[in-house]
């Protein structure tokens, strides 16, 4: 069960505050780049920490690592202020994001209801260019 839950908040992280715009929206071209992505556990029986790597292009999001083969829905993403909130979906699991980036870094708290598990993240930009090879 650890696993799943693993995956679903790693590819949570992976489109954590990010989720994909809408068509023709331009909502976080000022947080475009390549992030890195930590979620933290503080309660609940998921792992203790999830690690991802995303490219933000247009306040839409392209995982670069989310490790699994099983499709993830997000909805939301981030305004051009730089709120977060985010709808996380995969297989039966939900998982709830929000919070706030800034020029370099952002962070906020991450919720998993159906296991109890709650969190923080946390994210550090790498490149001003959104890289996804």
């Amino acid at each position: 069960m650890k696993t799943t839950i693993a995956m679903t908040l790693a590819c949570a992280a992976s489109t954590l505050a990010f989720g994909p715009a809408a068509a023709g929206q331009v909502r976080g071209a000022p947080f475009d780049g390549t992030w890195n992505v930590r979620l933290v556990t503080e309660q609940g029986s998921c792992d203790a920490s999830y690690d991802a790597t995303i490219a933000i292009r247009d306040g839409q999001v392209i995982p670069i690592s989310a490790g699994n083969d099983t499709p993830t829905s997000v909805s939301g993403g981030v305004e051009r202020d730089g709120s977060v909130a985010l709808d996380i979906r995969r297989s039966i699991a939900k998982a709830d994001a929000s919070g706030r980036l800034k020029a370099g870094s952002g962070a906020g708290v991450w919720r998993l209801s159906m296991l109890g598990c709650t969190g923080k993240w946390t994210a550090r930009k790498q490149t001003a260019e959104a890289r996804a090879d």
